[in-house]
């Protein structure tokens, strides 16, 4: 009886013991968990004040290159939020000693910063030129810019390995607690056994006895049972914290990746898994192996050693490395900003890597382009001046020639020679004159003249001018074209474009002249550097030559540049188009691919007061919750596609070729509307894509899209006369209202009228 009591006690003093540390525990948990909404809290308020950062720099060079106000008014909103998002993370950090140094020093660097950028706003806007010149050669703001994001990096990091410790600490309490309440439960069970065996020997108080025990034991596993509520409580909160770390890496637009020390991947969030095609547990030898990686140049490749994840491995740290990474499956190429860390344990060995991937191939391109319209200006200014002194000495020569001619009439060799000049003098007027065309600063006669009717009279000049292996054609718009312009400037800018289209032409073809009305708008005006939204009577002038390369295209409005041989073209003739046009307020723009034939498009201003299309407003957009599989190789053009559908309520998939686009459909993949781009890179375009596509399954719906023009497309490119096709640059309405189009009338349904919209083309 002694005995039975003796085990008695010790096991409940057990269970008392197991209770009291269970209590404590819970506690802790509870505290831990705090802890971790702290650090994330933390996070992310240092991730919006280093994005408002950002935006202010973005703004004030924005404004420094365009002189556009909307950078302006943009860089004025966001400096207005700096402090409150500083003092904010300041406060959140204030447990820190080592951060409230680290922000005494930030804070007076970004007042610093921003301090210049707003004086490079007031420079830019005083046209200051060499207020702008002394302060780019300081390069203060980029020094003072990376100390920021130097400082910001320290704590982020020191934040995360932070988050890392609570992390851990939490997720080790939690499971203490839940062994300790398994104890409690083994214990409880290994005092009712005994008791039970204890009952068939033991007499009647023996029993009475036990049945005391029992209703003692009761007791013991209510509060188990509570305390077990009380775990799984706690547990709900650590995975409702784990649920919000996971979704502000999902949400991220940079790519996160976590691996471990034998290459394998540990964490990957969707922006990573779509720019390279990591995905948790493949081995990243695999992926490699499908990438090609180039220094920034594009050109010099890195070496397998020197990629970001093996020197993170080695224990080397580095930020904003620019590359280049060359997906061969989607024959792709992104330009990243990819920065690393080593990941260590307590005792300093290293057990993986995290890498951060950010995409800044739109911002490239972007940038690119604002660099070439800015250079082509820059030319032209040079250009102008110098054929303004050269015409002024040409000035001098010509009428001293004329002079010198009639004083040796009755010198036939000297009269010769008299002559010999003055025809060498009337080339370089005429080459000036070239050069004053390209740098708008050629005389011009504008009047208000009908487009069609210039259109018409040059066809009939170029019939037996090009030859007759030469097939030329017009498609003009059947209403009356008024712009206002010089029309013999547009005549000439015509018949330089069909030259250089039979050039292009050495064994014949075809070559299309087209006229239309079109607006350009907002959207389209902000791709394009130097277009204003409204009205334009557009030219478009297609051939089905050699084409261009992305190289010989970004070039060729630069005066001499040519890829003819010597002595075969001046590169003066599409140098004298660009300068007409912008000089008569607007634009022009090339498609072309090469093997595939050139599309030049001159967009020239309606006249004020007359509409380019009836004025009745535009009905809402169409919209639907169908499948669109888009199949486009230009990023730029396949991000706008998607984010105007999915904003119409249709799902969405991509491909980049036509390749990609045949191995998802082989897989199975479902959906209702094929738009796919007509001219692709990859060994199969747009209408071998839908070609088979209808063969694996009939009935398919398809859209066609192409920057060459519709009529273009049909006479060149193939296409049959009842397909649909959408031209490029369309606005979101005509992207809807084909897209229903073709959803309900499939491939039985004509071509639409093409109009200029939102992109570029």
């Amino acid at each position: 009886m002694i005995g039975h009591r003796l085990a008695l006690g010790l096991g409940l003093g057990t269970l008392l013991a197991i209770g009291a540390a269970s209590t404590a525990l819970d506690i802790k948990s509870r505290h831990d968990a705090a802890w971790v909404d702290s650090s994330l809290n933390v996070l992310q308020k240092a991730s919006d004040l280093r994005l408002l950062l950002r935006e202010v720099e973005a703004s004030s060079r924005g404004f420094g290159l365009t002189g556009a106000e909307q950078f302006n008014t943009e860089f004025n909103d966001v400096r207005a939020q700096i402090p409150t998002a500083l003092s904010d993370l300041q406060r959140s950090a204030a447990d820190s000693p080592s951060a409230r140094n680290l922000f005494a020093e930030t804070a007076a660097l970004i007042d610093r910063r921003i301090d210049l950028a707003a004086e490079l706003i007031r420079l830019r806007a005083a046209s200051d030129r060499s207020g702008l010149d002394a302060l780019g050669s300081r390069a203060e703001g980029p020094a003072i810019m990376a100390r920021i994001t130097a400082n910001l990096d320290r704590f982020v990091a020191e934040q995360r390995q932070l988050l890392a410790q609570r992390t851990a600490t939490s997720k080790a309490t939690g499971s203490l607690l839940l062994a300790i309440d398994l104890c409690g439960l083994a214990v409880l069970l290994l005092i009712a056994g005994y008791l039970i065996r204890r009952t068939y020997q033991d007499d009647r108080t023996l029993r009475a006895s036990l049945l005391r025990s029992e209703a003692e034991a009761v007791s013991l596993a209510e509060k188990a049972e509570e305390q077990h509520r009380d775990l799984m409580a706690a547990h709900e909160k650590l995975r409702h914290s784990a649920e919000i770390l996971q979704s502000t890496f999902n949400s991220m637009a940079e790519g996160v990746l976590v691996i471990d020390s034998a290459d394998t991947v540990v964490f990957s969030n969707p922006a990573v898994e779509r720019l390279l095609g990591y995905r948790p547990g493949r081995k990243l030898s695999e992926v490699r192996a499908r990438l090609r990686v180039y220094e920034s140049d594009g050109v010099t490749k890195i070496a397998g050693h020197y990629l970001p994840t093996p020197r993170a491995l080695r224990g080397e740290a580095f930020d904003r490395r620019e590359l280049i990474v060359h997906l061969q499956e989607r024959d792709e190429s992104l330009r990243l900003m990819v920065s690393g860390r080593p990941l260590r344990d307590a005792a300093g060995a290293i057990t993986g890597a995290a890498m951060v991937y950010h995409d800044i191939t739109m911002a490239h391109e972007t940038e690119r382009l604002l660099y070439q319209a800015q250079k082509l200006d820059a030319i032209g200014k040079l250009t102008g001046g110098v054929a303004h002194d050269f015409n002024n000495m040409l000035t001098i020569i010509t009428g001293t020639i004329e002079t010198l001619a009639e004083e040796v009439q009755d010198r036939p060799a000297a009269a010769a020679t008299a002559a010999l000049i003055g025809q060498a003098a009337d080339r370089c007027t005429e080459l000036i004159r070239h050069l004053l065309a390209f740098a708008r600063k050629q005389p011009l006669h504008p009047r208000d003249s009908d487009v069609n009717s210039t259109i018409l009279a040059i066809a009939k000049l170029l019939r037996p001018t090009l030859g007759e292996q030469i097939e030329i054609n017009s498609i003009l718009d059947e209403e009356e074209l008024i712009a206002h312009i010089d029309s013999a400037q547009l005549a000439n800018s015509l018949v330089n474009m069909a030259i250089n289209a039979r050039d292009a032409m050495p064994n014949g073809g075809k070559l299309l002249l087209e006229s239309r009305r079109v607006v350009l708008d907002a959207a389209y005006a902000a791709a394009n550097a130097g277009v204003e939204p409204g009205a334009y009577v557009m030219v478009a002038v297609s051939d089905t030559g050699t084409g261009m390369s992305t190289e010989v295209r970004d070039r060729a409005f630069e005066p001499f540049f040519t890829t003819k041989e010597a002595g075969k073209g001046s590169g003066l003739g599409l140098s004298m188009v660009y300068g007409f046009v912008k000089q008569s307020g607007g634009h022009i723009k090339i498609y072309s691919e090469e093997g595939k034939g050139t599309t030049i498009r001159l967009y020239i201003p309606a006249p004020k007061g007359q509409p380019a299309a009836p004025t009745a407003p535009d009905p809402p957009p169409p919209r639907g919750t169908e499948t669109i599989f888009i199949v486009e190789d230009d990023p730029l053009v396949q991000d706008f596609v998607v984010a105007q559908l999915q904003s119409l309520g249709y799902r969405t998939i991509t491909a980049s070729t036509g390749v990609e686009a045949l191995a998802k459909i082989e897989a199975g993949q479902t959906f209702d509307l094929l738009f796919t781009d007509v001219i692709m890179p990859g060994g199969v375009n747009g209408k071998e894509l839908a070609e088979e596509t209808l063969r694996q399954r009939p009935g398919m719906k398809v859209l066609y899209t192409s920057g060459y023009t519709d009529n273009a497309m049909i006479e060149h490119g193939g296409l049959d006369q009842d397909a649909l096709l959408l031209t490029k640059p369309y606005r979101k309405s005509e992207l809807a209202q084909m897209v229903r189009l073709a959803l309900l009338s499939g491939a039985e349904a004509g071509p639409p009228a093409a109009v200029g919209g939102a992109l570029a083309g």
